[in-house]
């Protein structure tokens, strides 16, 4: 990596960010390591969002603090929570940058992290661009590279996670590692992308809330409409993860993802929504809104099936593509079945009292 050669010519991105209660360490890290490690010419401004926090500091101080910082740094004030996607979605409409880049709160940007991806978006700009992400701990916050032989997935819960790059996608890359991984799904917290294009896609499904599922929309919605979603292995961000989420959600976290969840499942994964639905039944009892203006625009965008999603980009997918029946195993004697006990994948099976409800025993 650190041999390639960039154009001069790269497109110039805002950065949006998106805070809610972030500790002022943490959230100036991100901003000065944004600020010392981008050329400022590929640097429109920075777009701090504040989603509403209540923490003093945040306010004057933190306005006073980035007057003085080199490159333009805006400060928008949500009136009330809204919620990671309304947030960006208000921090997007802010920018003036050619290509639109989020990171969240809590990152560090190393040497060379920006002209890789915007090098990626400028060669295609219906490429949607992701920095590998490295682990800043939240204990030392010592900072630890990422790998590159990692891509994003999911499960059948339509949990985001990561698995080893496939063999296929080595053989297409010709084992040169410092050529993008062409991935299903993307973590959601950092990626750039064209601004026009972001607007054509259909930015986010606004009908979400805080956060959690947006990232699988987007990315079934980019692959199915046309574009490519990609891991640039050159561009390197750190990311503190956090053991617990110190974010309220109203409704409760579950009730939230589950809302998000159905929405994705309704408008893009036609009759594999069923399959969801019965792997997390309790999906299917919450309120999820009207999707009729998200279906309008996977008509009018000409998106290709959730089939052929899984046939062409996602092979490796856990949703069987074609299945005879779904069910329960059970012992009609003492009326137990066989439970997944929430256990990992090649983890032993255990037994539970039958409660026909799918989930842990289909």
């Amino acid at each position: 990596c650190k041999t390639k050669v960039y154009p001069d010519d790269l497109p110039n991105t805002g950065v949006v960010i998106v805070f809610h209660n972030e500790a002022w360490s943490t959230l100036l890290r991100t901003v000065y390591s944004v600020i010392n490690r981008s050329p400022h010419r590929l640097l429109s401004e920075i777009i701090l969002v504040d989603d509403a926090s209540e923490r003093e500091f945040l306010k004057a101080s933190l306005e006073n603090y980035v007057k003085n910082l080199e490159v333009s740094v805006k400060i928008i004030r949500m009136e009330q929570r809204s919620g990671l996607i309304r947030a960006r979605l208000r921090g997007a409409a802010a920018s003036t940058g050619q290509v639109i880049t989020f990171l969240d709160a809590h990152c560090e940007c190393t040497l060379g992290w920006r002209e890789p991806l915007l090098a990626r978006v400028k060669e295609d700009r219906k490429t949607v661009v992701c920095p590998i992400i490295d682990v800043i701990s939240d204990d030392t916050f010592e900072y630890m590279a990422g790998s590159d032989m990692t891509y994003g997935g999911f499960n059948w819960k339509l949990n985001f996670r990561w698995y080893p790059v496939p063999q296929r996608e080595m053989d297409r890359r010709k084992g040169d590692r410092t050529l993008p991984v062409r991935t299903p799904t993307m973590a959601g917290g950092l990626f750039s992308i064209d601004r026009n294009y972001f607007e054509e896609i259909g930015t986010y499904d606004a009908g979400m809330d805080i956060w959690g599922g947006e990232n699988l929309e987007m990315s079934f919605r980019i692959w199915q409409c046309g574009g490519s979603l990609e891991i640039v292995t050159c561009s390197h961000v750190g990311h503190v993860f956090r053991k617990a989420t110190p974010y309220t959600f109203p409704g409760g976290t579950g009730h939230v993802i589950n809302k998000n969840n159905r929405r994705l499942a309704e408008v893009w994964m036609d009759e594999f929504k069923d399959f969801f639905y019965i792997i997390s039944p309790g999906v299917v009892k919450v309120d999820y809104g009207d999707v009729s203006i998200r279906k309008a625009l996977r008509e009018n965008l000409k998106c290709k099936p959730f089939s052929w999603y899984l046939e062409n980009i996602y092979p490796d997918s856990q949703i069987p593509r074609r299945y005879y029946s779904l069910g329960e195993i059970r012992n009609v004697e003492t009326n137990q079945c066989l439970d997944n006990m929430g256990r990992k994948e090649n983890e032993k099976v255990g037994i539970f009292n039958c409660h026909g409800m799918g989930g842990n025993q289909v």
